[in-house]
Order: C-alpha cells, then structure tokens, then sequence
C-alpha cells in the first residue's frame, strides 16, 4: 500500500482548495449545488460519493483531502463530495425534510414505513427518519440518479461509516483488492435490511456498486489509514 507521504503531485501550499473541474448536477431542498468533481478527459471509470448521511462528514473530509493531493491530469473518477449537502450542514442524518436520502430510492422494496437508527452507535434504534412521500421524492435523490444516468460509471463507489467493511454484493475483483488494501471485510450483505437504498436500486439497475464503510475511528485516524487507498482510486492506481 501507499503511504501518505508517496504522492506529492499537488505541492502543500496549492491543497488549500479544489482545483479541479466541476458541475453542478442539482440543488438540495435548501439550494445549496450538488456538485461533482470530473476528470479532464470524458472517460470515468468510477463516481466515488461521500456525505449521503450528514452524520459521517468523515467520509467528506477525507475525500476531500485525497481529492486535493491529485493533479486534474491525473484524475479518472468522477467525485461527489456531499451527496447531501442539507444534512451535512446541519449535522444530521437526513436532509432537510428529514428524509434519509440512502432509503428515498424507486427500488421495489421501497416502504414507506419510518426508518430507526441509532442516536449513539451501538445503541437501539430509536430515532425516526422518513423514507420520503413517495420513492426519489427528494431533489437530492433525483439528481443523483440522473448523474448515474449521464456519467454511466463502470463501478459506484459509495462512502458510509462505521461499519468496518467492504459490502460488495457482486464480490468483484476491485471489492477483493479494496478489502486487502484496508484490512476491512468484504462482504456480499450488510446483514439488515436497506429498503430503498442506493445499493439496492443500482442492483436492480445492473449497475455495479461497492459501499466502503470506513472505520469507527477519528477523522485523523481514517484519513492516515485510508488515505492511500482512496488516491490509488481517484488517480487509477487500483487494480
């Protein structure tokens, strides 16, 4: 594995911002852009997306520290640094609504009954979440899917915490290879059900999709572990 130290192509003075090409592919409920960083040239082979739950910014700001180490020459991913913007600007789970956008999607085993999740990690699930009116009833969760259909990625790439695993349903060779590069599981089921989820949707649209859960550890903690593995995808280093 690469150490944080093996890529300099971004001199430190220059990581102060993002200085790669973006768009804006929607709004959130608030207004704020939905944006996606994309290479120079047209071919991506991954979307790689963080903030869909505004209460794991660890998978933003970690992204978004890699991002900021590679040159725009060398990126061949396209990057959604806040799937949701809502939530991570007011530190919740769900966007504005109070809808958890990772259970807002036309799957069909959308319900629409409340989705529980835990107040503290590891404790019972208590707290109530809407899974929206009615299946991508959220701006965010439109948008979303219309990027997938634009950008046709070979492979998702989607950041969640803290489960401490690789969930790859298809078991695929770059599953295998992001588990031995972080020392996480790989496993084909989150070991619950995901009615509506991201995961579940793009399954059933055929389109391949790995959930890397980072570690219940400390941004710093993450970002010095995981860093290496994140550039390797970002700069097409990954097998």
């Amino acid at each position: 594995m690469l150490s944080e130290s093996s890529y300099d192509e971004v001199p430190l003075q220059k990581r102060g911002q993002i200085i790669h090409n973006y768009q804006c592919y929607g709004k959130s409920v608030l207004g704020y852009p939905l944006e996606v960083f994309l290479p120079l040239s047209k071919q991506i082979s991954y979307l790689i997306m963080a903030g869909h739950h505004g209460d794991e910014p660890e998978t933003t700001t970690v992204l978004s520290t890699v991002l900021r180490t590679v040159a725009p020459e060398h990126l061949n991913c396209a990057v959604v640094l806040a799937a949701n913007p809502d939530g991570l600007s007011r530190g919740t789970r769900a966007n504005a609504r109070g809808v958890d956008l990772n259970r807002n999607f036309p799957t069909t085993d959308w319900s629409s009954h409340p989705i529980l999740h835990s107040w503290l990690s590891k404790e019972p699930k208590t707290v109530e979440l809407s899974p929206g009116v009615k299946p991508a009833s959220e701006p965010e969760t439109q948008a979303l899917i219309n990027l997938v259909s634009t950008l046709s990625p070979k492979v998702i790439i989607s950041l969640h915490a803290r489960l401490a695993c690789i969930d790859d349903p298809r078991e695929t060779e770059l599953g295998h290879w992001l588990s031995n590069q972080t020392d996480l599981p790989l496993v084909n089921d989150i070991g619950y059900p995901t009615p509506g989820s991201f995961g579940t949707w793009a399954k059933e649209k055929n389109i391949s999709l790995i959930t890397f859960e980072f570690p219940d550890e400390s941004i710093v903690s993450i970002r010095r572990r995981l860093s290496p593995v994140l550039y390797s995808l970002l700069n097409g280093v990954a097998k």
